[in-house]
This record gives C-alpha cells, structure tokens and sequence, in this order.
C-alpha cells in the first residue's frame, strides 16, 4: 500500500507543532516516514514526541503515524473479516494482573477468531508478552507461523518487537523521554493481522472518542476504547469506565458502571498482580475455576466486552455470561493448552 505523504522536514513538523499548529495527515505520515527509515536523529524524535503531547495529538495525526507504522510492520496473512485483537496502551501505573490477555483466550474459547498484538512490560511488571512466555506459550513465531497457529486454533500472538523493527530508531528517545507519546498509542492501532475488531485499554480518558475515531480511519468495523475513572486502561471493576464505541462509522461514548454487568463492585487493590509467573497464576486458577471474586470478575467483564465487539453477544451482559461459561465449561482452560501446545508444535516443525 501507497500511502500519500507530504514533504515534510523535521525541523519544518517542530516549527509547526511548537507554534500549536497541527500536522496533515499527509504531513503526520512524512514525519513517520522519516522516523521509521532511521532518518531522524534521537534529538527531533524526541522533539516532535513532546512537543505532540504538550499540543495535544489529533486524530489525523495519530492516523497519520499508525498508517505508515503498519506499512513498515511485518504482516500476517489470514482473513481479516470478523478478527479480534484486545491490544492495549498500558500506562496505567497501576500493576494489575494481564486482563486483556485473559479475556482474548476466553474470546477464543467462544469461537472468535483472536489475533493478539502485544509487548513486554513497558510501565508495569508483566507485559502480555511476559505473561505468555511464562504459561508455556511461544511468543517467538513468524508471521507465517502466527498464520498457520491462528488458522488451527483460532487463536495467535504476535510479539511485537519482532513485528516492528522500525520502531527500534525511536527506542532510545522513548526510553530516554520516559512520560508516555504518541508512541504509547501506536500499538494497539498497528495489529500486524489487521483485525477489524477490536477492544482497545487507553490510560488517557480525554482520548477514548478520538483513538475510536481513528480506529474508523484505519478500516476497523466494530471496537470499544476503554478507560476507567480510576485510571484502568481496561473496563474497571472498581469503578465507572468511559467508552467510545465504534459501530457502523459512528463514535457513541458513554460512562459504564460493573453493576451494569451484572458484577460486584471491589476494591482497586484486589485486581493487582506481580510478576510474569504470579500473573500466569493468577490466569490458571481463573480459567480452572479456583479464583473467584474480583480477579474472575474484571477478567468477564473484558472478556465480555471482547465477545460483544467479536458479534457473538447482542449486549455486553450477554458477552459477560458467555464468558462466564468459558471458563465454568473448562473452554477456557482448555484453549489456553492448545495455545501452549500449537506454537510448541509450530516451532519445532519449522
């Protein structure tokens, strides 16, 4: 795919976003372009990170820089329609267990087809990546193997470092900078299978309508991006959660509360996780139905949320129940092992 840039410099794309005017979407993809050929010197990534995130990022700005992301990734090939991803930003700050990793495998259990796109810890102690690695699952497969995984199971990881090497010239300005960009929104809108569904946690609330919005640039037909009150890139538990649904091209946002789902209401401090290996604890005696309370209660309500997105529940309620019944039938469980045994299996073939 041609995508249409706009000549643009560095240091043209800094004058213009330290005046507080934005970029084109045309001139947003010149200034990726740059970054991701290795181009820019760490000074002017780092420059136009901030100076983006003190003027505030705009939907064509963001779209701008998810498009040429993509076309630098490396790309699973498989059907895209009715494919699900539950990607999100992190950078909460706060260090709860991998729920959007949970939810994705009990997403699958219930028959949608799940291309999961993450990372290793970047702000907390576990990243999806950890968490997979330390239940037995390989996180290491080529595209073509995530394919062949995805085809057989309906289910696939795709790491993200080895997805998107480009991103490796703004590794050191980020690590460096360490306060969240542009590039903290980046992942979740560059799933490598292209899936066009997709539940998407966002640390900034200000921001949920507008990654929505994005989402609709980028082709993605159904999605909700979710951000609690009490500071969750996930749908809490604990608290109200703001959501921006997309459905049929159009942005709906609205507040979400657990007992609208049919859940009880807990502390923040009782969804916490560790580490890899405590989290992938955590995950096990949820799916063997040994964990109850708040830990099995915030994992249904994004799972639910996946079903709903994934069109396999007409409401988030019903998506809550058919989770439930994942985990409770051992589908869950069950999907989880064939997850850890396929990409043994995919690994040593190739």
């Amino acid at each position: 795919m041609n995508l249409m840039t706009e000549t643009v410099t560095m240091q043209s794309a800094l004058n213009k976003l330290m005046s507080s005017t934005d970029l084109t979407r045309a001139e947003a993809r010149g200034v990726m372009d740059i970054i991701m050929s290795g181009n820019a010197t760490s000074a002017q990534i780092a420059g136009v990170a901030t100076a983006l995130r003190m003027k505030g990022e705009t939907k064509d700005e963001i779209t701008g820089f998810a498009e040429v992301m993509r076309q630098h990734s490396s790309q699973v090939l498989t059907k895209q329609e009715g494919l699900l991803d539950t990607c999100g930003t992190g950078g909460s700050g706060i260090h709860k267990f991998n729920i959007s990793t949970a939810s994705a495998i009990i997403a699958s259990a219930a028959g949608i087809r799940v291309a999961k796109h993450g990372n290793r810890a970047m702000s907390g102690k576990a990243g999806s990546a950890d968490v997979l690695e330390a239940l037995g699952v390989n996180i290491t497969l080529t595209p073509e193997q995530a394919s062949d995984c995805l085809n057989e199971i309906g289910i696939c990881f795709m790491f993200a470092q080895l997805y998107h090497p480009s991103l490796r010239h703004a590794a050191v300005p980020r690590r460096e900078l360490g306060v969240r960009t542009i590039f903290n929104m980046l992942g979740p809108l560059t799933n490598p299978a292209g899936a066009d569904r997709q539940l998407i946690g966002l640390y900034d609330r200000t921001k949920t309508s507008t990654i929505a919005a994005v989402l609709n640039e980028l082709g993605v037909k159904r999605a909700m991006v979710v951000s609690s009150v009490d500071g969750l890139d996930e749908i809490s538990i604990s608290a109200p959660t703001q959501i921006s649904e997309l459905r049929g091209g159009e942005v709906v946002t609205y507040e979400l509360t657990p007992e609208e789902l049919g859940l009880n209401r807990y502390p923040i401090s009782e969804v916490i996780g560790g580490d890899p290996e405590t989290n992938a604890a955590l995950i096990r005696s949820i799916f063997s139905g040994e964990q109850r309370g708040a830990y099995r209660d915030i994992v249904l309500a994004n799972a639910g949320a996946c079903i709903y997105v994934g069109g396999y529940a007409d409401s988030l309620v019903e998506g809550v129940a058919l989770a439930a019944e994942m985990i409770d039938s051992g589908k869950a469980k069950q999907q989880l092992q064939k997850l850890i045994q396929t990409t043994g299996e995919l690994t040593h073939v190739s």
